[in-house]
């Protein structure tokens, strides 16, 4: 994690109670990670380490924009997110981060670094479904738009004498022939 050394926290020299980190983070460190789903990225995060004497207590809280592709229309456009984690840190015999709330870190540790749990937070934070504002409220208007409205179907038309196509009334009959 050497491309990271930004994200170390070292804390063993600091006092008990709050400590407050700021991040900014941009596509370099998406593109650390080898995660391309971000066209671009400008998010701020504040981390505030509060050590105790067994114990360090992380809250993170992330505000901020990324760039993304729409899902139906495939526009790039800025998704705003916001994300908090809160991680427990103790101290044990060896390694384990298999619980997703509390790592425990060997004795003899004097830093901890916190790049992975930013960037967890922050893509968790984008909604799975990614719609372009400009979709929603009509006012983007693109080729793949104009498609699929053209794909979307149609509602069932009647007839001009109010009566529907005699091949639908073949098979609604068969639903009440029970």
């Amino acid at each position: 994690m050497k491309k990271f050394k930004e994200f170390d926290i070292p804390f063993i020299g600091l006092k008990q109670g709050k400590h407050q980190f700021d991040y900014e983070i941009g596509k370099e460190f998406f593109d650390a990670f080898e995660y391309d789903e971000f066209n671009d990225a400008k998010v701020d995060v504040k981390t505030i380490l509060d050590k105790k004497s067994n114990m360090l207590e992380f809250t993170f809280e992330s505000s901020g924009t990324v760039n993304v592709f729409c899902d139906l229309s495939n526009e790039p456009y800025d998704q705003e997110i916001k994300g908090n984690l809160h991680l427990l840190v103790k101290f044990g015999e060896e390694y384990n981060d298999e619980n997703e709330e509390v790592l425990i870190i060997p004795h003899g540790e004097h830093q901890i670094n916190v790049a992975q749990y930013i960037y967890e937070m922050i893509v968790l934070s984008v909604p799975r479904k990614r719609i372009h504002p400009g979709v929603e409220d009509g006012s983007l208007s693109t080729e793949t738009l104009k498609k699929l409205e053209e794909f979307q179907p149609k509602e069932e038309k009647e007839n001009k004498d109010g009566e529907t196509d005699p091949r639908w009334d073949q098979l609604k009959k068969l639903l009440t022939d029970k």
